[in-house]
């Protein structure tokens, strides 16, 4: 049984403004120092073009900093593969991510959606996890869930302090 949640970014900043760092290869090279914090992170490809903005993300996690239960199941590091996509400039932008492992024993993908508000405007990730293992599937979907979100944030404030400083 998979396993949902939904994360939003509010931002003072306009959704153009979000929009053009998200198309800025110096934005993603300071989200990707900033997560190299807690472990290897690099940004394999990097594209914006007049369909949106395609790029892929690798994250590797040494297994010894992964939760007893996590151990069980994975016996070398945890190389994740993320790759996201964003529509073109519009009213709303949409967005598809997907996370994944080799050898993994689940997926975990998701939709972004940015928009304007009163304020400023609202970056909306809605995730899924999903593991096929019995007994432990639901916990470790828990735990995707969970370091997802706080993941999700650390990258906000990345984003918010990028566009502090422009």
């Amino acid at each position: 049984m998979a396993r949902r949640i939904d994360y939003s970014a509010r931002y003072q900043h306009s959704p153009e403004q979000v929009y053009e760092a998200l198309t800025d290869r110096g934005y993603w090279d300071a989200r990707v120092e900033e997560m190299r914090k807690h472990s290897e992170n690099r940004v394999e490809h990097f594209e914006v073009s007049d369909s949106g903005i395609e790029l892929v993300l690798h994250h590797v996690l040494p297994r010894t900093d992964l939760p007893d239960i996590a151990q069980t199941v994975m016996r070398n590091d945890l190389i994740i593969t993320r790759t996201e996509s964003y529509s073109p400039f519009g009213d709303t932008v949409t967005g598809t991510y997907e996370a994944s492992i080799p050898a993994g024993p689940g997926s975990l993908t998701g939709t972004m959606e940015l928009f304007g508000t009163e304020t400023g405007c609202t970056l909306r990730t809605s995730s899924e996890a999903k593991v096929h293992i019995p007994f432990v599937g639901g916990k470790l979907e828990e735990l995707m869930l969970t370091n997802l979100v706080d993941l999700f944030r650390t990258e906000a404030q990345v984003t918010a302090t990028w566009l502090a400083a422009r």
